[in-house]
This record gives C-alpha cells, structure tokens and sequence, in this order.
C-alpha cells in the first residue's frame, strides 16, 4: 500500500515490518535497525547477500552519538557541513548495533536523510532505520514510490510517498582509514564538496565482494538488458542487427539506425543527470529493445558518482 500517512508507517516499523521510505538520494527499504529479526528480513525481501552491510538513518546527531564509540572530528565537521544530507559516515560502533546490520563490521554506516517527510517519521521512533534502497539486490535504485511498487510488492507493508528524489543518487560514503579520511563510495555529495571542508582526501572505492561500506560490489544498479559503455557511434556499429536503447548526456549522437535516445540532460547539467540516471536505466529496461549503450560524463562533480554507477550496472 502506497500512501503519506506517518503513523501508519510507525505502527508498521513499531511491530518489525518493513517499510519503505522516501530520501532525497533514493527509496530506502527500512526496518528496525536494532531488531535483529526486522533487519533479517530486509536482506531476505532484497535477496541481499549478508556480508553487504546497511545504512542507519536518525534524524539528529544525538541519536548518532548513542549508537557510535567515538565521532572523528573531522568527521563531525563534515556532518556538521552536510547533515542532512547525502552524506554515510562510517563510525565505530557500539554493542547496542547488531552486527548484522554491519555485516560483522566494527564500523556502523549513518546518516540524517533530507527528506520532510522521513525526518518527521523518525523524530517519532526511538530507534534508528537500517534501509538500504528499496530494490532487488544489484537491481536499479528506486527514485518515487512507484518503482518501489512496482519492484518489491506485496513484500513491502507500507510504502510511504514522499514523492520524487531530488538527487536521484546514493550517499556518499566517508570514513577515516589509517588517520586518513578516505571516501569509500562516491554519491550524491562531490569530492570536491569534501574536500573543501576537510582537505584532501583519498578514494578507496571497492570492486570486490567483501566491501567495508554498502553498495560497493562490482555488479550493482544493473539493468536486465546488457549494458556497454564506450563511444555512442562505435558501440551502434559493432550491434548493427539489434535494437538499441542510447542513454546519453549533453550533444545527441546522429545514429544510423533507429536508436532510442534517453538524454540525461540536454544542457550538459550533471545535477539533472544524476536525477534521471536511475528513472533512465529502469524506463531503458522497459522499453522494446536487445542492449543498452550509454557513455561516461566528465568525471568531475556529480559526474564521477554517475559514471561509478554506470560501471558497475555494466559490469
């Protein structure tokens, strides 16, 4: 059931059920992030493998502090800068979190989302939401409650609608690694918006199937379609005899066949891409057509983040 009302939400959260719930990154399926149980079946309503941790979400630095050993100052500045927002931090954990929700991780994954709706429902919970997005696991990331209707169903008690993301992309995830602050997943928060707050920092964005952080295994955000990344005309050339969906971003390619063209934005704004990059790839995997062809953006900004993406739903 899809609706607005917060109360209903609660009483579902309050007795284990899933939930899902709008942020301005993605929908996020959610549960008690303290119930053992409740969080048991998010990886099982995603068919998520255990070892890919979760994110935690509260609505006040407060509530992080009781979950958490200690709290970087650097650290603090960033949230102190971007919260909330799209930024996870990984701090030390306390008992209090199960290890399940970090897949046995000595780090928890938290974050205040920015989203009205979500914060007025979790000033009224006493305990934090573990919710990553509210997909089959490797699957697109769902951007309104539709696509989260429409991808976990009946699995889902409530889907709280908070209308469409406004960033369209994960969080960024950050860190400190051998007293360096490291950045783990690129997201909707830029490197470079990181570093002006904390100085330089370094990248250790995971391909391997043992990640520190969440959604950071090699093959994520995947359509069912095939999906190649290279030069637009190149790539029309050598799949000649199929029908092609092209995901691209600023000037269109003239294509000699008849290629469905999905522009993520037509002015060359890496903002607007990353709104539609998600919506894109699913509206790709729905319309008639054998692969999809899509490029790489300027890897600066946002465009890094979406070129990640991009990456692994090839991969």
């Amino acid at each position: 059931m899809i609706g607005t009302d917060v109360n209903i939400a609660i009483d579902n959260l309050n007795i284990g059920n899933l939930v899902a719930i709008p942020t301005e990154t993605v929908y996020g399926l959610a549960a008690n992030g303290l119930n053992e149980t409740a969080v048991l079946n998010i990886f099982r309503a995603k068919e998520r493998p255990f070892f890919d941790p979760l994110i935690l979400h509260v609505n006040s630095i407060e509530k992080v502090n009781d979950l958490v050993t200690e709290f970087d100052e650097r650290l603090k500045k960033l949230a102190d800068a971007f919260w909330p927002g799209p930024l996870t931090l990984l701090l030390p954990k306390k008992d209090i979190v199960p290890d399940v929700v970090t897949s046995g991780l000595k780090q928890v994954a938290v974050r205040i989302p920015n989203h009205k709706l979500t914060l007025n429902l979790l000033e009224q919970l006493n305990f934090p939401l573990a919710a990553p997005s509210a997909n089959p696991f490797g699957y697109i990331s769902p951007t309104s409650a539709i696509h989260v209707e429409k991808q976990l169903g009946k699995k889902v008690s409530y889907i709280l609608d908070g209308g469409n993301c406004e960033i369209g992309l994960e969080s960024s995830i950050v860190g400190v690694e051998d007293n360096q602050i490291c950045v783990y997943r690129l997201g909707g928060l830029s490197v470079e918006q990181i570093e002006n707050v904390v100085g330089r920092v370094s990248l250790k964005i995971n391909t391997s199937s043992n990640p520190k952080a969440p959604g950071q295994l090699k093959s994520h955000y995947a359509p069912n379609k095939p999906l190649y990344i290279g030069n637009l005309l190149a790539l029309e050339q050598q799949n000649i005899t199929k029908k092609i969906i092209c995901i691209c971003f600023g000037n269109q390619p003239k294509f000699i066949t008849d290629v469905k063209v999905l522009n993520l934005s037509k002015t060359n704004n890496v903002n607007e891409a990353a709104k539609n990059l998600f919506k894109f790839l699913r509206e790709a995997d729905e319309l008639e057509g054998e692969i999809i062809i899509t490029h790489l953006l300027p890897n600066t900004g946002l465009g890094a983040a979406i070129n990640d993406r991009l990456k692994r739903a090839g991969a």
